[in-house]
């Protein structure tokens, strides 16, 4: 224990302590009446007044030494997650007859929610900061590329580093939003709206195309099937372009194809082998690679709203994640929360 607790000495025991001796004192006193009641020394009303009486006793002196016990339950069924009042748990104020135990449970009561207070603290200002200091300087590294890739009488090494620019641009933002999708708690506003899911894919498919252009890679998406979900479209949209980007750098010439099916999204390579690379080589996909930072992301965010998600190597040099969603809604549902 801590400083604060010298100031005060609790005895390891007390509670159980005086416990058995509200017992043993009610036993003794029962069994005296009961005696004298056999004896017709005491009136048989007065024997079950006594234990009556005894009983009561007995429950008031049991309800005054759990009363530590039960301020703790208090304090606790009250907390909102932020910091407790320092006061509400200072040892000092407590009674010696306080229990070591209860006291050693307030103690501990006391450090996990002063740093569970410190750890929420630092989540607000790292996202309110990460926020503000990395969002704004990207804006304007996009704008500025945006006003260079207008200019005329670029070269084409000059095309090429706009979009390298404008490609790493987009994923540190995606990275950004990711990370401030980990660090925040899931009960806020933004973790549930209701958004269709074709709709969010065909968004992240055009800003995919964008950024590979002048790669050999054709990005397609099927839709056998159109649902919504309730949850966060923020958390959806990074998790289905870490998995595009992730299938993209899988195959150097070919198409990434993402399915909508009930309930499933899939993201698949497809490569094309008879197509010979520069060296006069079939071009070839790389295994589905379960250990790159895109899946790590992905992984964590598919965790963190329970959207499980599959890995698998197909045949004929595919590769496919797979996204499930426990619970799809009908497409009229977004609709209806919209208006």
């Amino acid at each position: 224990m801590d400083s604060r607790v010298n100031a005060v000495t609790f005895r390891v025991g007390a509670f159980r302590r005086r416990v058995a001796w509200v017992f043993a004192l009610q036993f003794l006193i029962v069994v005296i009446v009961c005696i004298l009641g056999i004896y017709n020394v005491a009136h048989t009303a007065v024997v079950i007044a006594v234990i009556v009486l005894t009983t009561a006793f007995a429950w008031l002196a049991l309800r005054r030494e759990w009363r530590p016990v039960r301020t703790l339950a208090r304090m606790v069924n009250r907390w909102d997650g932020q910091q407790l009042d320092p006061e509400s748990l200072n040892l000092d104020q407590w009674s010696a007859s306080t229990d070591a135990d209860v006291a050693s449970l307030a103690q501990g009561l006391h450090g996990f929610a002063t740093r569970l207070a410190s750890y929420n603290q630092r989540e607000r200002n790292f996202t309110r900061d990460a926020s503000h200091e990395l969002r704004s300087p990207l804006t304007v590294i996009k704008m500025s590329v945006d006003m260079l890739a207008e200019e005329d009488g670029l070269s084409d090494f000059g095309v090429r580093s706009v979009r390298r620019i404008k490609r790493a641009a987009r994923e540190m933002e995606v990275l950004v939003d990711a990370l401030l999708i980990l660090a925040r708690e899931t009960d806020s506003a933004a973790d549930d709206q209701y958004f269709i899911v074709n709709d969010a894919l065909r968004k992240e498919l055009d800003f995919a195309r964008e950024l590979l252009a002048g790669r050999p890679i054709e990005l397609l998406l099927e839709e056998p099937a159109h649902f919504a979900l309730q949850g966060s479209p923020q958390a959806f949209s990074v998790l289905c372009w870490q998995l595009i980007r992730n299938a993209c750098q899988q195959t150097e010439q070919g198409s990434v194809v993402v399915c909508v099916l009930p309930g499933v999204v899939s993201v698949r390579n497809r490569a094309a082998p008879q197509l010979p690379g520069g060296d006069g080589r079939p071009v070839r996909v790389r295994s589905a690679d379960r250990h790159g930072f895109e899946l790590a992301i992905a992984q964590r965010i598919s965790d963190r709203f329970a959207w499980p998600l599959e890995l698998q190597t197909g045949q004929g040099q595919e590769n496919i994640a797979r996204i499930r969603f426990p619970h799809p809604l009908p497409v009229e549902a977004a609709a209806e929360s919209a208006v």
